[in-house]
């Protein structure tokens, strides 16, 4: 039987390098994989997954309203060997549901990649429903910009570098509007929890 696999972190953990990793060593087993990316990043990425350290694949832009069962169930499936989506925060609790069935009726594994909690410090609909029921899940792990702590957090930083408490749940950015810090740093910059 196929597992839904959630790997997890904050930002700067290296969820797309270990994505692209992974997706590289099918590659290389002359396996047939299939990428995906929410359009919210895929605007910004001319359509392909990339890390921080240069590596990148192309990805299928998917936006709110895509059905990832039905799409894979009218592929060509057989000759699939793994689904691999990134930033799947972004997904809803439907879609979510729907990489399930396609672990549990398609017998495909799916390897989700995404952060849990927003600059808020609130779970994303995808990734809250990825930790309800993901068959593995699994911590990639980076350390606090403020200390040697494991980060678990992120703030939201305005253009002077001030730590911001509203806006936008999903603003894409990346170290330019973005920190990455450990609970106890993330209580004193924001007071929110």
């Amino acid at each position: 039987m196929a597992k839904l696999h959630f790997f997890y972190s904050t930002m700067n953990a290296g969820k797309s390098t270990a994505l692209l990793q992974s997706n590289h060593n099918y590659l290389e087993s002359n396996l047939k994989t299939i990428l995906f990316l929410p359009e919210e990043i895929s605007k910004k990425s001319d359509k392909k997954i990339v890390s921080r350290i240069g590596l990148e694949a192309e990805a299928i832009p998917i936006d709110k309203d895509f059905n990832f069962f039905d799409y894979i169930k009218d592929q060509d499936h057989k000759s699939l060997s793994c689904v691999f989506i990134d930033e799947v925060q972004f997904l809803s609790k439907e879609q979510i549901q729907q990489l399930g069935r396609i672990a549990d009726e398609i017998n495909l594994p799916v390897m989700c990649y995404g952060i849990r909690t927003d600059f808020q410090g609130k779970l994303f609909d995808g990734s809250s429903e990825l930790l309800a029921i993901a068959d593995n899940l699994i911590e990639l792990k980076t350390i606090c910009s403020e200390c040697d702590k494991k980060a678990t957090m992120v703030v939201r930083l305005d253009s002077n570098g001030k730590v911001l408490l509203e806006g936008e749940k999903v603003l894409v950015g990346g170290n330019d509007i973005y920190k990455t810090v450990c609970r106890k740093h993330f209580r004193d910059l924001t007071k929110l929890i």
